[in-house]
């Protein structure tokens, strides 16, 4: 545990230092460290921040600030910053991916069960209601579309609310993947005018899966290789899930993407 906490601290120091960060000098916390206890906090304590903050505190690992001076430094770092920390560590899957293949899906993130939509506070908008298929169950909350190698590594992906279809949510997304490379999906992100997008503009070959009633259906061999590797991403989903406490705690949205975020940065910290 202690080597992998001091690995995701000289992680964000080295990154906060090659973009020049600027530091406040009176701060009792630099911002590595703050990036530090939220990211630990995910990996090991089901996204609660103040046993992460506690367990660096009673160690003595850290000068701790207190719990309100903690998640107001958090809060304030830029969403840009952790996206950038994301798309470094990404680049180094992408341009070790020597196959260039990729994948793409959708898993839910629920906010709270249907009872108790209700009382949601995060969420009120009908809109956040979604359906899991393989659960067979309704949910509330949002759905995260994913970009992975075929090795388990995410390289992008984007929040949505839960009843948006996967070939919108898709549409949200960079594709910022190397040129030739070759993304598989399931008929839910059949699309025949996008996929000629991506084709010409992005200079990637798209191979979802074709509806039953397609007129332009993929050879055999495509539709094996499609079948194959689109089983690889829902081991990807239950690692993530393993991470995912049963209720994400959090009491607004901006929190509870953000949380989702760190879960997902600290899944792919893991292959470092």
């Amino acid at each position: 545990m202690e080597i992998k906490i001091i690995t995701i601290f000289c992680i964000c120091y080295d990154y906060l230092k090659d973009i020049n960060f600027k530091e406040d000098s009176q701060c009792k916390m630099n911002t590595a460290e703050i990036m530090t206890v939220a990211l630990t906090a995910t990996k090991f304590f089901g996204g609660n921040y103040e046993r992460s903050r506690h367990f660096f505190e009673s160690y003595g690992y850290m000068k701790m600030l207190s719990k309100s001076q903690f998640n107001r430094r958090l809060n304030k770092i830029d969403i840009a910053i952790w996206q950038g920390l994301f798309d470094i560590i990404t680049q180094n899957f992408k341009s070790k991916n020597s196959e260039q293949a990729y994948i793409i899906d959708t898993f839910p993130v629920p906010v709270c069960h249907n009872i108790r939509i209700n009382r949601s506070k995060i969420y009120k908008e009908e809109y956040y209601r979604g359906y899991n298929a393989s659960k067979r169950q309704y949910f509330f909350g949002l759905k995260v579309a994913m970009i992975t190698t075929l090795d388990h590594k995410p390289v992008e992906f984007t929040f949505a609310p839960a009843s948006f279809h996967d070939s919108i949510i898709s549409k949200k997304l960079d594709f910022n993947l190397p040129q030739n490379s070759k993304i598989y999906g399931d008929s839910a992100f059949s699309d025949q005018n996008f996929e000629n997008l991506l084709n010409c503009s992005h200079k990637i070959n798209p191979l979802f899966q074709r509806k039953s009633n397609s007129t332009n259906p993929h050879s055999l061999i495509d539709q094996y290789m499609i079948k194959k590797y689109r089983k690889s991403i829902e081991t990807t989903f239950s690692m993530i899930n393993n991470l995912l406490p049963k209720k994400i705690h959090s009491v607004t949205s901006f929190g509870f993407e953000l949380k989702i975020f760190f879960f997902i940065l600290s899944f792919a910290l893991t292959f470092l």
